[in-house]
């Protein structure tokens, strides 16, 4: 049977979905009804940008904090930026790789996204751990690029802590708004205003910089926002769902299998693709295996 649910107003638009389950509302616009097909009507304007999004802070849905999830990004932007001379490529991410995956165990365990609390289980911390020596391995041809720096270090893994919360965060906005792309909005600006300012700081002490080619003289130096923002979208929307930790350690896995295919088809000068790196990305993927697995609830 088709149903059609909400009257059909100008400017909205359609979606025909299949639900399996009783007829209920969700989030006061669609409806499951088992077994059918279901047309809801649905706003396309981005409105709640401006109107939800302070609804949901004034009723305590969402507090001020949960709007700085940006400045997680612009941690790891600036402590990339200033740590990678120092620490090299390889030291870099794998102390970001265990300051974001012990952080998630801890902000899965006090319910910070909102997935609610996800028990600290030796399989997520196998994962979690598991997944920190894999990233090593595979980086393992590249630490003789720069030194041990503590400072440094700690400071990427303090990075890594802040973006486990600036996923958590956003994801939070996400479900109170019901749009990730407002989650990425508010992410930008806060990691805008804060790099801005990193960056007003720095011309005041003294330091020279030079502003960047054009968007169209070298499009590919400007990829790496749209990409940001796809990320941010990504993991607003799936953060809830899957909780903080497994989410960082697909996406990590993601980053390795990436990085291998793009040494193998556009190599830059000095790249190195060995059975470290191959045997460190198996490594990763067993890692998330052994970090999502649930055993089964007998049935009484």
């Amino acid at each position: 049977n088709l149903h059609i649910v909400g009257p059909e107003q100008e400017g909205e638009d359609v979606t025909i979905e299949t639900a399996p389950g009783g007829l209920q509302e969700k989030n006061g616009d669609v409806f499951h009804l088992k077994g059918d097909v279901v047309i809801t009507f649905r706003k396309s304007s981005r409105r709640h940008l401006i109107d939800d999004l302070p609804q949901a802070y004034r009723s305590g849905r969402l507090v001020w904090w949960q709007f700085l999830g940006g400045l997680g990004g612009a941690s790891v932007v600036a402590s990339q930026t200033l740590t990678v001379p120092l620490l090299g490529v390889a030291l870099f991410t794998v102390a970001l790789v265990a300051g974001m995956t012990g952080s998630s165990l801890l902000v899965d365990g006090v319910g910070l996204a909102p997935g609610g609390k996800r028990a600290i289980t030796g399989p997520r911390v196998v994962g979690a751990v598991g997944t920190t020596i894999a990233v090593g391995l595979a980086v393992s041809g590249r630490f003789s690029e720069g030194n041990l720096a503590v400072l440094a270090l700690l400071a990427v893994v303090a990075a890594g802590v802040a973006s486990s919360f600036q996923q958590a965060v956003n994801a939070q906005i996400s479900v109170a708004t019901r749009d990730p792309l407002v989650a990425a909005f508010v992410n930008f600006i806060a990691g805008l205003i804060a790099l801005l300012g990193a960056l007003a700081i720095e011309h005041l002490l003294g330091h020279p910089w030079t502003m960047p080619p054009a968007p169209w003289s070298d499009p590919l130096l400007w990829l790496g926002g749209p990409v940001g923002l796809l990320f941010i979208v990504t993991a607003a929307y799936f953060v809830a769902p899957l909780g903080v930790l497994l989410f960082s350690l697909l996406n990590i896995a993601g980053q390795l299998v990436g990085a291998l295919i793009l040494d193998l088809v556009v190599p830059t000068p000095g790249t190195i693709v060995d059975v470290n790196l191959v045997v460190g990305m198996l490594l990763t993927l067993a890692a998330v295996a052994v970090a999502s697995y649930r055993p089964r609830r007998s049935k009484v």
